[in-house]
């Protein structure tokens, strides 16, 4: 983060830093006059050509809300070496990856636990990731800026659906996400396959600046969306914020996101091509990865599944039979909550 996005963000939670986060807040500081000097040198060094480059093909976009299998088909589908997307790294590092990115890989793996924490799925420098971060840390306007104050309301919401923004904030969150996919698709030299669940209510923002982009949306059973998410966020904000967080109004946190998301999902669905959208259930993709697939690369014509069959095939035999996921109880009064306030995302997704 640049020493200007690094202020704001500051400056929008008040400075309410806890005491056991000063450390954190004093080491980002300091490293935030070293992202502007890479940040120039990048510029200086490639600006030309990447004001002049294009996408390696329309990207596939993977929506849907947080825990509902987002991140297990993302690294399924970039199995496939005629596809990339987003690294871990490029994400947080967004605006000079291009001069900084192998010293990174080659010397700091250690900055990264081997495992997320809020699941167990590897993590690291090349892993796949979601794209809001590279605009958090670019210092557009993003939901995620709660992550740093999870104590105080949650900011930007509006951002979850970028059709309701005026043409100004609109426009440079658009010139902000198309800089940085075409950066990383000039890096890497192949289509993209981007993911993140705030993305979800975006797609008609998304279908206007990337013609001819795909997009999966998947679903899972909100009784265990819930719960779920709402572990995601603990685990995040234990690790991630600058404040010690208390977890009061979480489970608020989680109905509205989803209400919001999906009402704008929902409005702009049509506006996609039906060629271009499709559906897939968390359950299925569990059950039958590879056959899902398969069906994903038939149903959006993303090429030739036979040369990526055997990798998958692999991954199924070895990972997949270890991998377990986490279970989770609701309360009989939260069940009821639940159920009412996502009483379309029951109904429409047939659970």
């Amino acid at each position: 983060m640049r020493p200007l996005a690094w202020w704001r963000l500051l400056r929008s939670g008040g400075f309410r830093v806890s005491p056991s986060r000063w450390a954190m807040a004093v080491a980002i500081t300091f490293a935030a006059p070293v992202n502007w000097l890479l940040a120039m040198i990048q510029h200086c060094i490639w600006g030309r050509r990447l004001a002049t480059s294009s996408l390696h093909g329309p990207p596939v976009f993977i929506i849907g809300h947080w825990r509902s299998g987002t991140t297990l088909l993302h690294e399924l589908l970039v199995k496939d070496e005629r596809l990339s997307s987003p690294s871990t790294f490029q994400c947080f590092t967004p605006d000079h990856f291009l001069v900084s990115e192998w010293f990174f890989r080659t010397f700091c793996g250690w900055m990264l636990p081997d495992r997320r924490p809020m699941d167990n799925m590897v993590a690291g420098w090349d892993r796949p990731q979601e794209d809001e971060f590279a605009l958090l840390v670019l210092g557009v306007p993003s939901p995620y800026r709660r992550i740093a104050f999870p104590n105080l309301p949650p900011v930007d919401m509006e951002y979850f659906d970028t059709e309701s923004l005026d043409e100004p904030r609109r426009q440079l969150w658009e010139q902000a996400i198309d800089r940085f996919l075409k950066t990383v698709s000039w890096r890497t030299e192949r289509p993209l396959v981007v993911k993140s669940p705030t993305h979800t209510g975006r797609i008609a923002t998304l279908a206007r600046i990337f013609p001819g982009a795909k997009f999966i949306h998947l679903t899972r059973n909100p009784l265990t969306l819930y719960p779920s998410t709402t572990r995601l966020w603990h685990s995040l904000d234990e690790v991630q914020a600058l404040q010690k967080p208390t977890g009061e109004g979480l489970g608020d946190y989680v109905v509205e996101c989803l209400r919001l998301m999906y009402q704008a999902f929902h409005r702009d669905r049509d506006l996609v091509p039906a060629e271009n959208l499709i559906d897939i259930r968390y359950e299925d993709l569990i059950a039958d990865p590879v056959g899902q697939i398969e069906s994903i690369y038939g149903r959006l014509k993303l090429g030739d599944f036979a040369q990526v069959r055997g990798a998958l095939e692999s991954w199924a035999e070895t990972q997949h039979r270890e991998y377990k996921t986490n279970r989770h109880e609701l309360p009989a009064e939260q069940e009821a909550r639940i159920r009412k306030a996502w009483t379309d995302y029951f109904t429409r997704y047939g659970y």
